[in-house]
């Protein structure tokens, strides 16, 4: 993980509509590296994605208003955010900036 800064932050949110099947995962993968955010995402098996996002709070709220629209086979019906914490964040493998989790 990079250098903390001052407005670091970390969310955990819940994406849930037709957000399985469409390329969600990889997209938040894609989408969240050039924002230079540490953190994951995963399927879950109630048809929802999880993702974790922890980094400068702008860039943290950019990410989130880009996965209310995701991908172009995606329809997002509601994200559900909350605060998340470094308990979550290390859930990633070490070494590893933002990662692509398994289903639970």
């Amino acid at each position: 993980m990079s250098e903390p800064v001052a407005d670091f932050v970390v969310r955990h949110v819940m994406i849930r509509g037709r957000v399985q099947g469409v390329g969600y995962r990889a997209w938040v993968d894609e989408t969240a590296q050039p924002h230079g955010l540490d953190g994951w995402v995963r399927n879950r098996r109630d048809g929802a994605v999880e993702a974790v996002f922890a980094g400068a709070a702008s860039d943290v709220a950019q990410m989130i208003v880009a996965c209310r629209r995701g991908p172009a086979l995606a329809r997002v019906d509601a994200i559900d955010e909350q605060d998340g914490d470094m308990g979550l964040l290390a859930q990633r493998p070490a070494g590893v900036r933002f990662a692509v989790l398994a289903t639970v």
